[in-house]
């Protein structure tokens, strides 16, 4: 029994600690995982091999929760391969990709149907038991198998409403080496802006994902304390539309006309980090596994 799933890395348009609704919008940066699964019997359980340093916790949970849904009351063995383009605890969602993607792996080997929504429901699920998101992120892991802004209630694992991007459209990242605190740490202070976090959620909600993105990064730099207002004027000077910080930080989305990218990324603080441009795309659905 062998499957194989993938999602993406996805950016911010709002942060959902603040009032329980989040939206985002997937990237084609990915995360593929690949699994073999050898049954031997019932009400075991399973051995899954995975090789360090891939063997962390949200990982065992993600396996925990695909094969409790997918695979009830059997047990084997099995090897999980991961591999990410995507960088880790920077903001771009590498969690919920992970996750997903172990969700849909799991489902093709055991050739179960599961919808984008209820992969994200169970990534969501893996998040908050591995400890690594407050809410879950439900938009986040939506946002990384389908297309499009999402907009989501995360404590009701809801989707609200979806929307596309310009096809003209990319996103030009700035990624810092530091690595940001898990959103948990936080949740206390953004329920305490609820009514700034809002004007943010409403904005997406109508559809203004540019004045949503912007409230939202006011929000979570006042949070967090960066000290991008500076740099997010510049970049909208050199083109780009909207510009905000992208989940907790600290990593920068700034989207624009793709044929405006490359002037946009030169306007990114001359500090270390990453500079690169992506697009927004459908994600590749595995051979079978995942129902419209």
């Amino acid at each position: 029994m062998r499957g194989v799933g993938q999602a993406t890395a996805a950016i911010t348009i709002v942060n959902a600690l603040a009032t329980g609704v989040g939206s985002a919008v997937g990237i084609d940066l990915a995360v593929r995982a690949e699994i073999e699964l050898h049954p031997a019997g019932s009400n075991g359980r399973w051995d899954v091999e995975v090789a360090e340093p891939a063997r962390t916790p949200l990982v065992i949970a993600a396996l925990d929760v695909a094969l409790n849904r997918f695979a009830p009351g059997s047990s084997g063995t099995g090897r999980l391969t991961l591999r990410s383009e995507i960088p880790a605890g920077r903001g771009l969602k590498s969690s919920s990709a992970v996750g997903a993607a172990i969700v849909i792996a799991v489902a093709e080997a055991t050739d179960s149907a599961v919808s984008p929504t209820e992969v994200a429901r169970l990534s969501a699920e893996v998040g908050r038991s591995a400890g690594v998101s407050a809410t879950g992120a439900f938009d986040d892991a939506l946002a990384g198998v389908s297309s499009g802004v999402v907009v989501t209630d995360n404590r009701r694992c809801e989707l609200l409403r979806a929307y596309p991007l310009g096809e003209e459209l990319g996103a030009a990242l700035w990624v810092p080496p530091a690595t940001h605190r898990p959103s948990p740490e936080w949740a206390e202070a953004f329920s305490a802006r609820a009514g700034e976090g809002r004007v943010a959620a409403d904005a997406a909600l109508s559809g203004d994902w540019q004045r949503a993105m912007r409230a939202n990064t006011e929000l979570v730099e006042r949070v967090l304390g960066y000290d991008y207002a500076e740099v997010r004027e510049r970049l909208t000077r050199a083109g780009a539309l909207a510009v905000g910080v992208t989940g907790m930080g600290p990593a920068l989305a700034a989207i624009a006309a793709r044929g405006m990218l490359p002037a946009v990324e030169t306007a990114f603080p001359d500090r270390p980090g990453e500079r690169r441009s992506v697009r927004f795309s459908l994600p590749p659905r595995p051979r079978g596994s995942v129902r419209p």
